[in-house]
């Protein structure tokens, strides 16, 4: 599945968070983003999920414009793991990947034996088949977080949106889940801060700095001591492996760190923003976004009280 952005601009309180950006992803296409603190990732994975209307620009879909799609059509096409998703429900880890089964629920489509084996493979994809029972609030950071991976995989996309999708995991689970959703042959854009992980797993990688897309090509062409430096104001030396992957390692600083940035003129992540505009902020997991939940509540209400 193709996405393709077209002059993305989205601002709040007269500060632009984002800025004319334009992207052409090609379908089974992993992209990583990557960029400091405060640059827009989040924010524009929200516009390419259609979570965030653009004050400019468009987002479009094997070129169908993605505001012309249903709730419905665009939770069957699209799934979105965000940095934070709660529940002040109480549901088993399995309920909560059951969720992912939403958009294909409904009157004349109830829950059948190919719903039942999505939900038990993307358990057992991200290892926690063994936690299925197990409530949410027992579980740690990393295995919610695991369980956020298996219930977009049950949702069955061709096009996956991650936002920062190993926080919280140790090293392993880091790796493992990268390297699954790789495996998974869809389109993928993923917004990743370790620049080894983009390197290691992502076909091109976009660079994103105060807003403006600055850069955007094949790891090797992107990571670069110059661009490194330039961006994230360390410096950094870059090695290839035996197959070409590059390998970045960062050298300790010569002197006190400073933001290179004037912390007056930066951009704001959505951590300081009002609590209404930050992207995925105290969402609850049960919401009404179409592509992590389908038809909201009323579909979930649906699944839960099949017999």
């Amino acid at each position: 599945m193709r996405i393709s952005a077209h002059d993305l601009a989205w601002s709040v309180g007269g500060i632009s968070i984002v800025r004319d950006i334009s992207l052409e992803i090609a379908s089974g296409e992993f992209i990583g983003i990557i960029g400091p603190n405060g640059s827009g990732k989040s924010t524009l994975l929200s516009m390419l999920a259609g979570l965030r209307r653009p004050d400019g620009g468009a987002v479009t879909i094997d070129d169908v414009a993605l505001a012309t799609l249903s709730r419905r059509a665009l939770a069957q096409k699209l799934a979105f793991v965000e940095q934070q998703a709660e529940t002040t429900e109480r549901m088993t880890a399995r309920q909560v990947v059951e969720l992912g089964r939403t958009p294909y629920l409904g009157p004349l489509s109830p829950w059948a034996a190919h719903d039942d084996a999505m939900v038990r493979n993307a358990l057992e994809n991200v290892d926690m088949a063994d936690k299925a029972g197990r409530f949410w609030h027992s579980l740690s950071g990393g295995e919610r977080q695991r369980l956020h991976i298996a219930r977009a995989l049950a949702q069955e996309p061709r096009l996956l949106l991650l936002d920062e999708p190993t926080n919280h995991l140790d090293i392993g689970h880091q790796i493992g889940l990268l390297d699954l959703v790789r495996r998974q042959g869809l389109t993928v854009i993923a917004a990743l801060h370790d620049l080894n992980h983009a390197a290691m797993f992502c076909d091109r990688i976009a660079v994103l700095d105060r807003g403006r897309l600055v850069a955007i090509g094949t790891p090797a062409d992107v990571l670069t001591p110059d661009c490194i430096r330039a961006v994230f104001g360390v410096e950094a030396a870059v090695s290839a492996d035996e197959v070409g992957r590059c390998h970045i390692r960062f050298l300790p600083p010569s002197h006190p760190i400073k933001d290179r940035h004037d912390n007056q003129n930066r951009f704001p992540d959505d951590s300081r923003l009002p609590a209404a505009e930050r992207s995925g902020a105290g969402r609850d997991l049960r919401g009404e976004d179409a592509q992590s939940w389908g038809e909201g509540n009323d579909g979930v209400r649906a699944r839960l009280s099949r017999t």
